[in-house]
């Protein structure tokens, strides 16, 4: 394939766009790839749909090697499955919704889950038609609130999504098993620096969930890694590793203090210290306190209703920790008028004992797993400027569970072995789920087992955001000067650059192009006539091959430069043994 600059459809740009937060968004609309249609959602260009249909074509073979099928669904779909499932509610505003002529709701589908157990359900009744495992390769739609950082978090994107659907739990096991080794294949085709974590199942359900993260600063997911054992999750999966209940047979009685001016935990603190030391001679620190935070749980209906945390004063509480554990519901700040409607609840003096479902404020409390039977507190006496002193969990307070919402920390503790977490951040390029029997038992899809017997099929679901994957490429391949496509994705293999005023250079790229071309190539052409060498090298740079050619100057000697795009590499190639010494370099890989 011959891509000729002179007539090819792109305009790069010397500025980067004004909302472009993210390397790869600000480089891809500089460098011609992608153009904004509107808010999160992007037209593809001649070279950045190249780019992003060898991503798809890397995705599809490994699929059809692992021997899935590929199906394809459309992305107009009607309400009644989804409603079925429940998520016609639980997406609540990120589902694009409309009506058609006849009044008839419908949607655009965010993802498939009910339209492929459907599809099943309609053609196989025996567990001789299993397992299966079927994909597609589909645009999405979700109304995200803050569409951001170009193609990492868009309304309209594409991703592959594949089903598994087995007798058993041991099939879907082997079915789970098969995909991730794809997904690995996948990614280290692609050439990305990722990490497989775990992860919250959140609105999609099922006993087990891993993400396959780009490790990169720019990524919306944070995630914790254990150098002692390996151990790895996504924040929002981590667990605490809960202390020993502590005997309080010993431990004074809870008493409540003036404790005026002090509404957040440094006041307390410094005021506990100052007038009332511990017995032990150790300092008060702030997590000696127990902070109650209320918060506001938006239901996929609207409803609203409070909820506290208790946790440690020494902690936040992580947003994103606290609506992974309440999904599908939101979390709000609670505000003044929530105060304002609550008077219970005493603002910078909240304590254990206006709270809980059956407490008077009928608002449920949920616990640090740290919190544990036998621990003695400093917390709220639920009246201005007082505190409660020694308030002993298990012993004169309880709550109606316990919930995984503090921040995660460096040199936190690993859940698995003990040793200490680290924390890097990513952007989400694969989820990979153990869906088990949610969709199956919401829409009836059972098949005749070995007796005769009618089972409900367990299901998995697998996806590879693909338009995704392009802006990862982008994060972890570019540098000041522009992009550095990896050989299998790039829109070309060389960017061969004529420049120079005389005939015969363009003559000699030209014949060089078809030579190359002829040998199963890709060229990138810059024939430009009357565009100056230097604009043309600064293309060159920013459009990222992974092979530049220069046919100019050292054509009076006879020679061409071959420049390799990551490295910065130069050597001078004599013309008659250009074409062939690029070609061993394109297919060395």
């Amino acid at each position: 394939m011959l891509l000729r600059m002179s007539t090819l459809f792109l305009r790069t740009l010397r500025e980067d766009p004004a909302d472009a937060e993210v390397p790869s968004h600000r480089l891809l609309v500089r460098a011609g790839y992608i153009r904004r249609a509107a808010p999160g959602v992007y037209s593809w260009l001649p070279l950045g749909y190249l780019v992003y249909r060898n991503v798809e074509r890397i995705v599809r073979e490994e699929m059809d090697g692992a021997g899935f099928q590929e199906v394809h669904f459309p992305a107009l779909l009607p309400r009644e499955p989804y409603e079925a499932t429940g998520r016609w509610t639980e997406y609540g505003d990120n589902l694009f919704r409309l009506k058609d002529r006849r009044g008839v709701d419908m949607l655009l589908g965010p993802t498939h889950e009910e339209m492929f157990t459907l599809l099943v359900k309609d053609l196989y009744s025996s567990y001789k038609d299993l397992p299966l495992s079927i994909y597609q390769i589909q645009t999405k739609y979700r109304d995200e609130a803050r569409p951001r950082a170009g193609l990492l978090r868009g309304r309209e994107f594409v991703m592959k999504d594949s089903y598994s659907f087995d007798v058993d739990d041991a099939g879907l096991e082997r079915s789970y098993a098969k995909h991730r080794d794809a997904y690995i294949r996948t990614f280290d085709r692609l050439g990305l620096d990722y990490v497989i974590v775990s992860a919250m199942s959140g609105a999609m359900g099922g006993s087990r969930s891993e993400e396959f993260l780009q490790v990169t600063e720019v990524g919306e997911d944070t995630f914790v890694r254990c150098d002692g054992c390996g151990y790895a999750a996504n924040v929002e999966a981590v667990t605490t590793p809960v202390p020993s209940p502590i005997a309080w047979d010993d431990l004074p009685a809870a008493h409540a203090e003036d404790t005026p001016g002090t509404p957040t935990i440094e006041t307390l603190v410094a005021r506990a210290n100052e007038t009332f030391p511990r017995a032990d001679g150790r300092a008060w620190t702030a997590s000696d306190t127990l902070k109650n935070v209320v918060v506001t749980l938006v239901l996929p209906d609207g409803t609203r209703e409070p909820l506290c945390v208790g946790l440690p004063g020494d902690r936040e509480v992580d947003t994103k920790r606290l609506e992974a554990a309440v999904a599908p519901a939101e979390v709000e700040a609670f505000d003044e008028a929530d105060f304002a409607a609550n008077p219970a609840l005493v603002k910078g003096y909240i304590g254990p004992g206006v709270l809980g479902e059956k407490a008077a404020s009928g608002i449920r409390y949920l616990l640090d797993p740290r919190v544990v039977p036998g621990t003695a507190w400093i917390t709220g006496a639920d009246e201005p400027g007082r505190h409660v002193f020694d308030l002993v969990a298990g012993r004169d307070f309880t709550a109606d569970g316990t919930v995984e919402a503090a921040e995660v920390r460096d040199g936190d503790s690993c859940p698995a072995c003990g040793g200490s977490l680290h924390s890097a951040r990513g952007i989400e390029i694969g989820h990979i789920f153990q869906l088990g029997r949610k969709y199956a038992d919401a829409l009836g899809l059972q098949v005749l087992d070995e007796s005769g017997k009618l089972v409900t099929v367990t299901m998995g679901s697998y996806g590879i955001g693909v338009s995704r994957a392009v802006a990862a490429v982008v994060e972890t391949s570019y540098d000041r000067l522009g992009l550095c496509w990896p050989r299998e994705v790039a829109p070309a293999d060389v960017h061969l650059v004529a420049t120079g005023k005389d005939p015969s250079i363009f003559a000699s790229a030209e014949r060089l192009a078809a030579d190359l071309e002829a040998a199963g190539i890709t060229v990138l052409l810059d024939d430009r006539p009357k565009v100056s060498a230097g604009v043309k090298f600064k293309d060159a740079e920013l459009l990222g091959m992974p092979t530049i050619v220069v046919v100019g100057k050292g054509l009076a000697t006879g020679v061409v430069e071959v420049k390799d795009r990551r490295s910065g590499d130069r050597e001078e190639v004599p013309v008659g043994e250009a074409a062939a010494h690029i070609v061993a370099v394109v297919r060395a890989r």
